[in-house]
């Protein structure tokens, strides 16, 4: 992944609004890249509790997957990872949650759907991308590391359960102390994904 320094990052933020949910009540602030090339770059976080100068903060970084997130599908673990992560930052009382508009690890909503119909006739995610030309993963890190910057905070504890993302940020300049793993139960429409995630992809499931 190619690093880009933090001071050419343009993100301009709103203030905080109160976001009531079944996990919580929220701060929630959304910040707009100004230097992006479309105007659909505009990311969310999601706090709880006091966060400047937080350290060992627990956070997880969210992919933007409008096919589960809103559609409930259930071929990936993408809004189980979501509502957990939230569950235990409101158990915790402290964390937060940034919101990262960048649907189909990279490749947008238009190209994931047609991935997904080549899924639909045996090929798996990373088979799929592949046969498009897309890559894997095309996801970066650079704004969640300028909105904890921004935000003052001064180290994480992240929630994943991918190595690439722990390592995409601390490229970019986030202190990260640990991981937390997000792990949820396989179902019988993703388990194929999940395998695919831990053998091709290295994920820790």
């Amino acid at each position: 992944m190619k690093r880009t320094s933090l001071r050419k990052t343009h993100l301009v933020c709103t203030e905080a609004a109160t976001l009531p949910t079944h996990e919580g009540i929220w701060k929630i602030i959304a910040f707009y890249d100004g230097a992006a090339k479309n105007d659909g770059e505009t990311h969310l976080i999601l706090t709880m509790g006091d966060i400047a100068g937080a350290r060992n903060l627990p956070v997880r970084v969210q992919s933007e997957c409008l096919t589960s997130e809103v559609f409930g599908s259930l071929k990936c673990d993408c809004d189980d990872q979501l509502h957990l992560a939230m569950r235990i930052i409101h158990k915790r009382g402290r964390g937060a949650l940034i919101y990262l508009r960048q649907e189909g690890r990279g490749i947008g909503i238009f190209s994931k759907i047609r991935a997904y119909h080549l899924q639909d006739h045996g090929f798996d995610t990373v088979e799929a991308n592949r046969k498009l030309g897309l890559s894997d993963d095309t996801r970066e890190y650079r704004s969640a590391a300028v909105i904890l910057k921004k935000l003052g905070v001064e180290s994480i504890r992240l929630m994943t359960n991918n190595p690439l993302k722990m390592s995409g940020l601390k490229k970019e300049g986030t202190k990260v102390t640990g991981k937390m793993p997000l792990r949820v139960k396989p179902g019988k429409y993703n388990r194929g994904y999940l395998k695919t995630k831990r053998d091709k992809m290295k994920h820790d499931l």
